[in-house]
């Protein structure tokens, strides 16, 4: 337990970029400023992790700040241990190899047990693929569900898709998913042959990037569409269907 001597410190939720790009583009100054100071991280994956803290210009050099993998399901007992600076009355960041820790990576599970053990979480502002793109898309921001990979498979992603786009007839909501870089392509063209002609995707590729791309289409034009320039581009996919479709 932590003593008025030794208070608890706080657990700071770090948005990582989302590409190669200096910081000061995408992230505020508070941001910045706060991550500079901090001695104690908890990363998705120590390389990436420390080649963004050297980006930020930290205080101390980098031989000096402890970083801890986090790991892709870290049990109860891992991430209490992980916490264990914070009992210290140490403040410890948490990392994401990209964008928002807690958002579609394991972080939420550390995340979950800093509430319990009763450590003050303090999230801070920078980007999220997911928010960006649909912020950039025209699609439902009233109503949306993000569902993370779609299967590999060719039958369970049909089916999928399928139950996607009937989710969104049937709320107007939009459905936002990802997908590995190097099989986009492949998406897209399933996408083209299982959804109906007036449904609308957007594919929001490389956002904050240089590159950045956010195209919004009938499924009808994504078919006249070459989808190999989105391959090994990160991207966010967002599908929203249009009135339901007569009876037959």
């Amino acid at each position: 337990m932590s003593t008025p001597e030794h208070p608890r410190g706080r657990l700071f939720l770090v948005p990582n970029l989302l590409g190669v790009v200096p910081p000061e583009h995408v992230l505020p100054e508070r941001t910045i400023a706060l991550a500079r100071e901090l001695s104690h991280f908890v990363v998705e994956s120590a390389k990436p992790a420390r080649a963004f803290l050297k980006a930020l210009a930290p205080s101390r050099a980098i031989q000096e700040i402890a970083i801890e993998e986090l790991g892709d399901e870290p049990s109860a007992q891992h991430c209490r241990a992980l916490l264990a600076p914070t009992r210290d009355g140490h403040d410890m960041g948490l990392v994401s190899d990209a964008g928002c820790p807690g958002v579609a990576d394991p972080g939420a599970r550390l995340v979950a047990a800093a509430h319990d053990e009763r450590v003050a979480v303090v999230p801070l502002v920078g980007p999220s693929s997911i928010l960006l793109a649909l912020m950039a898309s025209g699609m439902n921001g009233q109503a949306f569900a993000f569902h993370g990979y779609l299967p590999v498979k060719h039958e369970a992603r049909t089916a999928s898709i399928r139950a996607l786009e009937a989710a969104s007839r049937r709320a107007g909501s939009a459905q936002l998913f990802i997908e590995t870089p190097y099989r986009n392509a492949a998406l897209i063209v399933a996408l083209c042959a299982v959804c109906a002609p007036t449904t609308r995707l957007a594919v929001a590729a490389d956002l904050t990037l240089a590159t950045e791309e956010i195209a919004v289409r009938a499924i009808d034009d994504w078919r006249r569409i070459d989808p190999a320039r989105y391959a090994k581009r990160p991207a966010i996919f967002i599908l929203q269907a249009t009135a339901p479709l007569p009876e037959k």
